[in-house]
């Protein structure tokens, strides 16, 4: 997680010291232009009678080119270099989420009612009629994000304590978008068995369970096993998040080439997580002609088993007229490779698997990369649908109307709406709501 400019270049701040006369600021921009660096914000720290202080914010492709661009600066006459701060590593001191009180405590008065001996009253109610837990605790508004690090954003398995930034990240963006308090869990263990015990332990504690960055094949045992026993939704985001801001994107990139989505070929290259939540999605929509490929035998007979056809590569590019690519293999798909008129999202970040500027130039009719496709547009909404009604299960019909009305919620000429649209979660929650109802996803008290 970091602040990124949507090239995936790094944030960094350059505080200078200006002498203060006209044209040193534009010498300064002209220089970074220079480097093929770009500018966000500048900000004027401090004015003085003959010199300024700005920051500078830029965005740098690695430590190298900052190197550059901070040794092109300082030969500037008028010009020092004060301070480089990295925005990423800053954002990150201390962490990014904490637990706090929702209650004031003012008074002896207040910490009776609060804990001792008012609390009693209540813990005994619960223990008498347990619903009353979703009441009267935070039970119900608390999603526990699971992780064992086995794979992480784009950096594989980098053990749970290094993938912690990330569940931060995804509890702050639950906090800021629908108001659920998420909590990490980190499990340092590879045996699914450890992780289905520790989190069937623990449920509950927590509304739901969201699985996050559990490397395949296990994620999906361990997604099954605790669907089926726990009474709680249980989703994991890197395979059924993703499936549903997919399904979203070909909504819209169908409507924009002219394909339908149900009639068409769809090829899926790379079968782990994310491309069998993938696959699983359109099957359930209606999608009946799915193809794919995968280096690993094991992932080609998964998806054999969910009505899919494993071929090869070639094949993939030759027969799709949607292909959905999710590898992490950059450049994979050579320009010559690509079908006249297909439909292609190349979701690898940050490299995809061909840039989608190269592809629309090969002759396909539509194509994006994994920057436009981002899970959080899902996740949010549909857990604190699922929570809303408490549901026993967060199923097809729930994901695809989350996909339904994320697609409808898209500007004109986007392939999904803006991550902090003012409307989207809480307009995926409504629906969410709505399918899981219909779906008789609740729990019986």
């Amino acid at each position: 997680m970091g602040i990124e400019h949507a090239s995936g270049n790094i944030a960094k701040c350059l505080r200078l010291q200006l002498y203060d006369k006209p044209g040193n600021l534009a010498r300064v921009a002209a220089e970074i232009a220079k480097q093929d660096i770009r500018i966000g914000d500048v900000r004027l720290v401090r004015a003085g009678r003959t010199h300024n202080t700005r920051e500078i914010v830029i965005y740098v492709a690695s430590n190298e080119q900052l190197e550059d661009v901070i040794d092109a600066l300082a030969v500037l006459d008028g010009v020092v270099v004060e301070e480089v701060t990295d925005l990423v590593q800053k954002i990150h001191e201390g962490g990014k989420i904490a637990t706090r009180s929702r209650v004031e405590i003012n008074s002896l008065s207040d910490v009776r009612k609060i804990y001792t001996p008012g609390v009693a009253a209540i813990c005994k109610d619960i223990e008498a009629r347990p619903e009353l837990a979703y009441q009267y605790t935070a039970i119900h508004n608390q999603v526990a994000i699971v992780t064992n690090g086995t794979a992480i954003l784009g950096l594989g398995d980098i053990g749970a304590v290094a993938g912690m930034p990330v569940m931060e990240g995804k509890a702050a963006l639950f906090d800021r978008l629908v108001d659920v308090s998420g909590v990490p869990i980190l499990i340092q263990n590879y045996d699914p068995q450890v992780i289905i015990d520790t989190v069937r332990s623990i449920a509950p504690t927590f509304g739901a369970i969201k699985l996050e960055d559990i490397k395949a094949p296990e994620c999906f045992e361990i997604e099954d096993v605790l669907d089926a026993e726990l009474d709680i939704p249980v989703m994991h985001d890197d395979q059924h998040g993703t499936a549903v801001v997919v399904l979203a994107s070909l909504l819209n990139a169908t409507r924009f080439s002219g394909l339908m989505l149900r009639k068409s070929v769809v090829g899926v290259i790379g079968l782990g997580a994310a491309g069998m939540g993938i696959g699983k999605l359109l099957a359930s929509y209606g999608v009946n002609q799915m193809i794919g490929t995968d280096l690993d035998a094991g992932a080609c007979e998964r998806f054999a088993a969910i009505g899919g056809k494993p071929c090869s590569l070639t094949e993939v590019m030759r027969d799709a007229h949607i292909v959905i690519a999710t590898t992490g293999c950059p450049k994979l798909i050579a320009p010559e490779m690509v079908r006249k008129g297909s439909v292609i999202l190349a979701l690898s970040n940050p490299n995809p698997e061909i840039e989608p500027e190269l592809a629309m130039e090969s002759g396909a009719s539509f194509a994006a990369d994994g920057k436009s496709v981002n899970n959080a547009l899902a996740f949010p909404g549909l857990f604190r649908g699922a929570l809303n009604i408490r549901a026993t299960h967060i199923n097809d019909k729930m994901k695809i109307a989350a996909a339904r009305c994320i697609a409808k919620y898209a500007e004109e000429n986007e392939l999904v709406p803006a991550l902090l649209h003012p409307e989207v979660h809480q307009a995926v929650t409504a629906a969410v709501e709505r399918a899981g109802l219909e779906s008789g996803a609740i729990k019986p008290w």
